[in-house]
């Protein structure tokens, strides 16, 4: 087997799924991951079709069935807190209730995947990337805290805002798609008791909801507005959570008390909705997976979905490929621009208030990409 060392930058969703279909094909993944150790936190997601395959095939399908919010509905109120609507049909995070898709929490899903790699794959918690230099060979990494490295390979599963994207690709401002809306995302306590329930407010530019986690012994704030592109540091948390503050000034319903928990919440997170959109996903030795590949925006409700399958393909092409990057890295496009392009058009729709794609299309072009390996 060609290019059997890869280093991997990121350990959320894609990087440890990749990872674990890396190991099971006889590679030598590496993680890097800058946080001190898995990310708590994030909202709650949804695993859907395809995804639900490849979870299966990895042996996890009923342990992700077994983190399941098993939420039981959602309603929307004013700003008094009077109840305007209610439904059990279905949730503003997860979708219809009544379907085979599996909706858990983002920290949990990332803890499973770790759970499942980490006797078998090196991680490397608190550093980071910081440069990469290709040769016909393969790639010499330098890290902020650890030694320089050299991989075969180089997968950047970073996210939106991915190193790897920016060292070898460019400039973040050449491939991101704004789709004109912020979220802020952080646990509180259920103060509300909500029991595996929804709650919602509404204003014409901005939204406060809250919802139980963890069978209602936590919960999850949501907090968004709507707004052109804002400059900020992604690193800067106050800054950033002053933006919040400001932006849901006077709302009104709990959102003065959600701004008050932002402040010393562990797990806060604030980012725009948006997508990237790349002609390549792959740049000689270097290839991208996940959200810092073709991140479709939480809007789509598919992020997660695409990032599993998305390392399912990329390790499978790479491994029928004989670990040939060139090979692999093109079956792997061929094999998902069309899946990847309905799942962004979903977001693109949701932001017109248009009709969406009809599930069983954007199921036919997974289809095409999740064969066996």
């Amino acid at each position: 087997m060609k290019h059997t060392k890869i280093l991997i930058s990121g350990a959320s969703i894609a990087g440890p799924a990749l990872a674990y279909w890396l190991r099971r094909h006889g590679f030598h993944p590496t993680v890097v991951e800058r946080a001190p150790a898995l990310r708590g936190g994030g909202q709650a997601i949804d695993v859907r079709g395809a995804a639900l395959d490849v979870v299966d095939r990895m042996g996890l399908l009923a342990q992700v069935r077994g983190a399941s919010t098993r939420m039981r509905g959602m309603s929307f109120v004013d700003a008094e807190g009077r109840e305007l609507m209610r439904t059990t049909e279905a949730t503003l995070t997860g979708g219809k209730i009544d379907s085979p898709d599996v909706e858990l929490m983002r920290d949990d899903l990332a803890r499973l995947l770790y759970d499942a790699t980490r006797r078998e794959v090196e991680y490397v918690f608190d550093d980071t990337i910081t440069a990469l230099a290709q040769d016909d060979d393969g790639v010499d990494v330098r890290f902020a805290r650890g030694e320089p490295r050299r991989f075969d390979l180089v997968i950047g599963a970073d996210g939106l805002h991915s190193t790897v994207r920016r060292l070898v690709f460019g400039e973040e401002s050449r491939f991101i798609r704004h789709l004109g809306t912020y979220l802020a995302i952080f646990s509180v306590e259920n103060f509300l008791e909500l029991d595996h329930w929804q709650v919602f407010h509404n204003t014409d530019e901005a939204m406060v909801g809250i919802y139980s986690a963890r069978d209602n012994r936590e919960a999850r704030a949501m907090l968004g507005f709507s707004s052109p592109p804002l400059e900020f540091d992604p690193r800067d948390v106050a800054r950033q959570q002053q933006i919040v503050a400001e932006r849901l000034a006077g709302v009104g319903w709990v959102a003065p008390r959600l701004l008050a928990a932002m402040a010393t919440a562990p797990d806060f997170y604030f980012d725009s909705m948006s997508q990237i959109d790349l002609e390549r996903w792959s740049q000689g030795r270097v290839a991208l997976v996940g959200d810092a590949a073709c991140c479709s925006s939480p809007m789509s409700g598919q992020g997660s979905s695409v990032a599993l399958v998305a390392a399912y393909v990329l390790a499978g092409e790479l491994a029928a490929a004989d670990g040939d990057h060139r090979r692999g890295f093109a079956g792997y496009e061929a094999a998902l621009r069309g899946y990847v392009a309905q799942n962004q058009q979903l977001a693109l729709l949701a932001v017109e208030q248009r009709q969406p794609p009809a599930p069983e299309a954007v199921e036919r072009a997974a289809a095409v990409a999740l064969r066996a390996y």
